[in-house]
């Protein structure tokens, strides 16, 4: 017998064949994939269409389909689903607001506290925290870790991180952090 392989009428017979004999099995593979009954009937659904409306001989099986492509459909076509489920929507809601104005007197604060703390550090390097405040000004006015400082000098880590710590402390109690706003204005 020759089969007219593209034709609708085979295409028919065939999904007949394959939802009397495999329908079942359709739905536990796609129940599989999502744990969800609904979806996995619109998963077979879309299954059906597909090779309803492609009518490609080349996925005939003995008297259906080739089940394998039919697994692989299903798995492809889940895949795609969550994909669409999570894709995220961004929806800007841009609100007029009012552009701070730029505030002198902190940036005044601001370079004052830094100018503090360099005239402090050249004050410590005069006595016997000298090696601390060296450490700490190599470390803070550079963009080089304690590690990095660490293995450039010599020394340990353990070493670096103290006396780095030793001197921010010492620094909390002589400066006022311009950063705090519990501070009075001058």
């Amino acid at each position: 017998m020759i089969i007219d392989s593209g034709s609708i009428e085979e295409t028919s017979k065939r999904l007949g064949v394959l939802y009397n004999n495999h329908h079942d099995w359709l739905i536990a593979v796609a129940y599989n994939q999502s744990k969800d009954l609904n979806i996995s009937k619109d998963l077979v659904q879309e299954l059906y269409l597909y090779l309803g409306e492609k009518q490609n001989p080349k996925l005939y099986f003995n008297d259906s389909f080739n089940l394998l492509y039919c697994y692989n459909f299903i798995s492809s076509r889940f895949i795609n689903f969550i994909k669409r489920e999570n894709r995220s929507v961004y929806v800007s809601h841009w609100k007029d607001v009012k552009d701070d104005v730029y505030n002198i007197d902190e940036d005044k604060k601001l370079e004052t506290a830094y100018e503090q703390i360099k005239k402090e550090l050249d004050n410590l390097k005069t006595t016997k925290m000298w090696s601390s405040a060296r450490l700490y000004e190599l470390y803070a006015f550079s963009d080089i870790t304690m590690e990095e400082l660490s293995k450039k000098i010599g020394i340990s880590k353990s070493t670096t991180f103290l006396n780095i710590k030793k001197i921010k402390e010492y620094l909390k109690t002589k400066i006022d952090n311009p950063f705090d706003k519990n501070i009075e204005d001058e």
